[in-house]
């Protein structure tokens, strides 16, 4: 599995890096052929004093493709909330290939 971490607007520290690699991690339990991971972490409203974090998971599958984006106010929130949406997406695409 081919893992690809891109900030945008941004420098990611280490611990945010470290949380994304071991969630990630945990992806083959669920589709054992997957090909590539990105993510993309982006800062919104840049104009603004808030500024929204919104995390962005493609998951490459052969003949497949998953995609997720989630916002938050903290990087972790917005990833956590992406990857357990991916997840049920493969969970889903599985069941229906299964039945």
């Amino acid at each position: 599995m081919n893992v690809n971490i891109q900030t945008v607007r941004f420098e990611a520290d280490q611990g945010l890096l470290e949380h994304v690699n071991k969630k990630l991690e945990k992806l083959n339990t669920f589709h054992d052929r997957i090909i590539k991971v990105s993510v993309f972490l982006k800062l919104d409203n840049v104009v603004h004093t808030i500024k929204d974090k919104i995390a962005e998971i493609r998951i490459h599958v052969p003949r497949q493709e998953f995609f997720v984006k989630s916002t938050s106010k903290s990087f972790e929130g917005s990833f956590d909330a992406a990857l357990d949406s991916i997840v049920n997406q493969i969970k889903r695409k599985k069941q229906k290939l299964a039945a």
